[in-house]
């Protein structure tokens, strides 16, 4: 069954969850932004589904690079890859990845979360 997890810029609705792979729908509110983060060790590929996400993603040490992702373009997310997503309007996110959920290094955070 799918579990919908509350977050203070939208929801994850969790459709998949195995001991090898998590499936997952993002909704992120306009105006919203999920943490500038990295994971040590999940993997994952995103892709926008409806709406439109201005997407942040730099190497350590490294200058950030922001753009926009087009509609079902998809990006792939590598242990390590600062990133931040955030919604331009209510937008739509498909993200399968590796199962480490727990796995967020929190580097900054709008809603006072840490890692």
């Amino acid at each position: 069954m799918a579990q919908v997890v509350p977050k203070p810029w939208g929801h994850e609705l969790i459709w998949a969850k195995t001991d090898r792979y998590v499936g997952k729908i993002l909704h992120i509110k306009a105006g919203e932004s999920l943490s500038l983060q990295f994971h040590n060790v999940k993997d994952e590929t995103i892709m926008v589904l409806s709406g439109r996400l201005s997407f942040v993603h730099y190497e350590d040490g490294a200058e950030p690079v922001t753009r926009e992702l087009a509609l079902r373009e998809p990006f792939h997310i590598t242990a390590g890859l600062r990133h931040r997503m955030t919604a331009i309007e209510d937008t739509d996110v498909v993200e399968v990845s590796t199962p480490e959920l727990d796995d967020v290094v929190r580097l900054e955070d709008r809603y006072g979360r840490s890692s």
